[in-house]
């Protein structure tokens, strides 16, 4: 499959988990990748496994001066950028009392920071080569509340909005710009988490596979009239919520 050859992307949080995933299926559809992460020697290790087509560059999405130099990096090692993947971010919660002003200003600063300062470094060299798309992934917690995680479920529902407002401003440039809201997803992260599978209509956690190919259609020239949509990948149980 050959759907992404010719196309660069730049994975942010790709080192392990589903944005490793991301990258691998990028690779597998014939893309070049650049793995953006805080963790380097995860980060390294996969690009190095993956071979030339790849390659890791240390950043905080939340320190727009780096976003710079990283999309810079990008664009002369591979000539060009068409696709953007803002998937670092960081969980957590706390009730509403004992919610530091830490945990909440680093919550909004990498989960809605970084999606925004990733599009403003990244669209308009899309723009200029005459498209590409943008993905966000934000999260079920983007439509719904979540008890105890008032950072978390706040930058996610931010996620969305700056989702639909870059689609609306970058369609004339042939810009895309969609979000995925994963659910419950069984990564190395959440394998020790007990899951209640009855809360889940299709009656299972979903697999990162499940999650990379969503993102990859996207991705791909095949969702070229989709643009400002949010995508639930999560089995359900949004809807099932909804049909109480």
């Amino acid at each position: 499959m050959s759907r992404l050859a010719g196309k660069t992307a730049l994975v942010t949080g790709g080192a392990r988990g589903l944005g490793a995933a991301y990258v691998r299926r990028f690779v597998s559809e014939g893309a070049k990748v650049l793995i953006a992460d805080i963790i380097d020697e995860e980060g390294a290790g996969l690009a190095a496994e993956l071979g030339p087509d790849t390659a890791y560059a240390h950043l905080d999405v939340a320190d727009s001066d780096a976003w710079r130099a990283v999309v810079d990096g990008c664009i002369d090692r591979f000539g060009r950028l068409d696709i953007l993947v803002n998937n670092a971010g960081v969980g957590g919660g706390a009730e509403l009392a004992d919610t530091s002003d830490q945990q909440w200003e680093r919550q909004i600063a990498v989960n809605l920071g970084g999606v925004f300062y990733g599009m403003r470094a990244c669209i308009p060299h899309m723009a200029k080569n005459g498209g590409g798309s943008v993905i966000n992934i934000s999260s079920i917690n983007g439509i719904r509340g979540n008890r105890n995680r008032y950072g978390y479920v706040a930058s996610k529902f931010g996620v969305i909005g700056l989702t639909k407002t870059a689609a609306l401003d970058f369609a004339p440039a042939g810009v895309r710009v969609n979000a995925v809201l994963p659910g419950m997803i069984s990564t190395p992260m959440t394998a020790g988490l007990k899951v209640d599978t009855s809360l889940i209509p299709l009656g299972r956690p979903g697999n990162m596979e499940e999650i990379a190919q969503v993102v990859a259609f996207l991705a791909s020239d095949e969702a070229s009239y989709i643009t400002g949509a949010e995508f639930l990948v999560d089995g359900g149980v949004v809807q099932r919520v909804i049909g109480q």
